[in-house]
């Protein structure tokens, strides 16, 4: 009695298959599906490649039914076309494995393979077109899936041997950057982080999209959207061994070991990118500028900002910065002064004094018509202006008579 029960069901699930694809030959998708997913639950037919060789049909012929209605400029239903596009793949790639196992005598006969092949070979561009549909629709799962899936079709191990079945050209790379995009947009950091991995892995073709270092760059965003210090470091010290060129990699460096605190390995970086971007001087030069006057060697600063002020007369933090420079200095020296009672000493410091604020104020006046011109925040300019009217004022107790300029400066702050 069990073999009839048993025997009547597998027959059920054959029947159940060739259902589906007689469902599929009268173009009967729904009941195709219906018949097939019960020929796919049972252990008898679900190890069969034909069951889920039919099932990746039903979605190729959901795409082609669509796409054809397109070409014959009839209305197509797109979401229709690409997700019946999408349902075919998984259960391709299902048929095909299923298909590589040995029989009982070892022997390997995949009798699905051609067709499949064949299938996504032509398919393959179509995948393109899925991922912009479903960006478009701002669904980037959907999205990254498509793009992900054209990736990953010329990998198979089903074309290992056909080295000619694709064109792996800028397109192929551009739409891997695609994949890597839309992967952020949605939010799904581990898996843009597994696709970054990859790329960095895989051959790069030279596209119009973007450069090799981008891949590394968005790797270190993905782990500090994470929260991955240790993560994003590495990536940092890698992609500014890898792109020494770079304007990301190593002043990122930089500004980790600033807020670490660690000055040393801050300047030591910051050495490597100037040499590497001397184009760059204005931030470099002036950070490592900074950086030297807070150790207390305003000295060695005034020469880094001098730099950045010879490849940029106009550079506004440079200009900023050997102000504050100058401003830092005297201030120092009037404390000190304050603390002495020798008064041929306090002339000789008072007059030191005045020259540091004097040398502030050429700098200070141009970065602060510069901010004018250029309509600056107003914080910005306010804080300009502060500096100004602390130097005119300094200057003016100090028998430099700057009481115009400082009526002027404090007239603008509405003091």
């Amino acid at each position: 009695m069990m073999a009839v029960l048993t025997t009547g069901t597998l027959f059920a699930q054959k029947s159940a298959l060739k259902d589906a694809k007689r469902a599929l030959g009268r173009d009967d998708l729904n009941e195709a599906r219906t018949m097939i997913k019960q020929a796919t639950a049972h252990p008898e037919t679900a190890t069969d490649p034909e069951t889920w060789k039919v099932w990746g049909d039903i979605g190729n012929k959901a795409f082609d039914l669509e796409r054809t209605n397109a070409m014959l400029g009839k209305t197509a239903n797109d979401k229709v076309m690409y997700d019946g596009l999408m349902e075919s793949y998984h259960p391709y790639l299902k048929a095909d494995s299923l298909a590589e196992l040995p029989d009982e005598k070892g022997r390997v006969r995949n009798r699905v393979r051609k067709d499949i092949s064949g299938i996504l070979r032509a398919n393959h561009p179509f995948y393109i077109n899925g991922g912009v549909y479903y960006n478009d629709q701002r669904d980037y799962k959907k999205a990254a899936d498509f793009f992900q899936v054209y990736w990953d079709i010329p990998t198979l191990k089903m074309f290992e041997d056909e080295k000619e079945a694709f064109v792996l050209d800028s397109t192929y790379q551009t739409i891997k950057y695609y994949a890597i995009i839309t992967a952020i947009q949605g939010e799904d950091h581990q898996r843009a982080l597994s696709m970054l991995d990859r790329a960095s892995k895989e051959p790069f073709i030279e596209n119009s999209a973007y450069k090799e270092s981008d891949i590394y760059e968005l790797m270190a965003s993905e782990y500090l959207q994470l929260g991955d210090s240790a993560k994003f470091l590495e990536v940092l010290q890698m992609g500014s061994e890898r792109f020494p060129s770079s304007n990301y990699f190593t002043p990122n460096l930089v500004n980790v070991f600033i807020r670490e605190g660690n000055t040393d390995k801050a300047l030591e970086y910051l050495d490597q990118a100037i040499q590497n971007n001397p184009e760059n001087a204005c931030d470099l030069n002036s950070v490592k500028g900074a950086l030297l006057a807070e150790q207390g060697d305003y000295e060695a600063a005034e020469a880094e900002y001098r730099k950045a002020l010879v490849q940029d007369p106009n550079c506004e933090r440079a200009l900023e910065n050997i102000a504050v420079n100058f401003i830092l200095q005297a201030q120092d020296l009037k404390e000190k002064t304050a603390m002495i009672n020798d008064r041929q000493q306090q002339m000789v410091n008072d007059k030191k004094t005045v020259e540091f604020y004097l040398q502030a104020l050429p700098s200070l006046e141009k970065y602060t018509e510069l901010l004018k011109e250029r309509e600056a925040p107003a914080h910005d300019i306010e804080s300009a202006l502060l500096k100004l009217r602390n130097v005119y004022y300094n200057l003016s107790s100090m028998g430099v008579d700057k009481s115009k300029e400082l009526e002027g400066v404090e007239k603008e702050l509405n003091l």
